[in-house]
């Protein structure tokens, strides 16, 4: 049992977990645990403005998750396999789980990739394109197909490395390169 994906076509904006959290598996959300600063960052942020406007809240919150699908924005992990801690996974499971990232973000083209964090995001594009630049926070030199991709700070608490300001300007930074076409 993992989370299912909350992927379809035409999405602005797609989150990429490492994987996900026994814990959210069990609650059947993203980014569930009350500690993980995803949802109060990303509700400070322009890029969430939109659903919260129209959804009457102030701050999204992890049963907000599908309803986002709604507003362009998806979620997704790198590996669906679910663990209490995300070093429990395998350089397998990364290869695997790389490719079939690749072919969800083939099929359903979203604007933007975004990986929360680098531990998600090097085996990924190792895999994928291994001879690309090493790769930095913010959008990175390599696409699949039209879809721009993107690596943030990772918002859980286990491995966060930035303020929850910081992380809400990541989400913002977000919002900004939505805007702009790349074709």
């Amino acid at each position: 049992m993992t989370l299912a994906d909350l992927l379809r076509d035409e999405l602005e904006v797609v989150f990429i977990g490492i994987n996900p959290s026994l814990y959210s598996v069990a609650q059947g959300h993203y980014f569930a645990r009350k500690t993980n600063r995803f949802w109060p960052a990303f509700s400070r942020s322009i890029l969430s403005e939109p659903a919260r406007r129209a959804l009457g809240a102030d701050r999204l919150e992890p049963s907000h998750d599908a309803i986002l699908l709604d507003f362009g924005i998806g979620f997704t992990d790198v590996v669906k396999r679910p663990t209490a801690r995300a070093d429990e996974l395998s350089p397998e499971e990364y290869a695997a789980g790389a490719r079939d990232l690749v072919a969800k973000l083939e099929t359903f083209q979203p604007r933007i990739a975004c990986f929360h964090g680098m531990m998600g995001y090097r085996p990924f594009i190792l895999g994928h394109a291994p001879m690309s630049p090493r790769p930095q926070l913010g959008e990175q030199p390599v696409n699949i197909g039209q879809t721009r991709l993107f690596v943030i700070p990772n918002p859980s608490p286990a491995n966060a490395h930035a303020s929850p300001a910081e992380q809400t300007e990541w989400y913002d930074r977000l919002a900004a390169a939505r805007q702009v076409n790349t074709s």
